[in-house]
């Protein structure tokens, strides 16, 4: 156990590539407006939906 975490920890430290600072920020930035633009969509189709059932419901 203690030699996989050994190994582990080297391979974290020495092998693998992270990302710049500014990488990380743009591909941040991306994912929250994405998430902005899927909420506003999600959002938008909830409210149609509401607004037709309740005009389907009134009119009964």
């Amino acid at each position: 156990m203690q030699q996989f975490f050994k190994n582990s920890w080297e391979e974290v430290t020495k092998e693998v590539t992270w990302p710049k600072w500014s990488e990380l920020q743009s591909s941040a930035t991306l994912v929250l407006i994405a998430s902005i633009i899927f909420a506003l969509v999600v959002g938008v189709i909830d409210f149609l939906i509401d607004s037709g059932l309740n005009l389907f419901y009134r009119s009964i």
